[in-house]
């Protein structure tokens, strides 16, 4: 079952689409990163090692269990060197740009059918 959408931070520089999302006690070994056809995937799970059932909680917003996202990305990206790093808490995902692909023009031959 998911438990929780992870928040993020997309924006760009002219050679790179940066993705920030926090996800502070979540075990970097359990966050899995993915770029396919220009949607970005983070999938992971976050482990409560001490939480106790007898608490009598007056809130409780510190969340754990498995989250799942996934965002289109803005520009097509060089999806085989996408790096992530993990720091302070927070999941930064590096997509570097790739080249604009230009319109390919093509010529339309016209043909005569039939004599017309």
């Amino acid at each position: 079952m998911l438990e929780f959408v992870p928040a993020m931070d997309i924006y760009e520089d002219k050679d790179n689409v940066y993705v920030e999302s926090p996800l502070a006690g979540v075990d970097p070994n359990d966050v899995e990163v993915t770029v396919e056809k220009g949607v970005l995937t983070v999938q992971g799970s976050s482990q409560k090692e001490h939480e106790v059932e007898e608490k009598n909680y007056y809130r409780k917003e510190v969340r754990g269990g498995s989250f799942f996202r996934q965002v289109a990305l803005p520009v097509p990206v060089k999806e085989d060197i996408v790096s992530a790093e993990f720091a302070n808490g927070v999941l930064k995902i590096t997509c570097p740009k790739a080249a604009p692909t230009k319109a390919k023009r093509v010529q339309v031959q016209v043909r005569k059918v039939n004599g017309k």
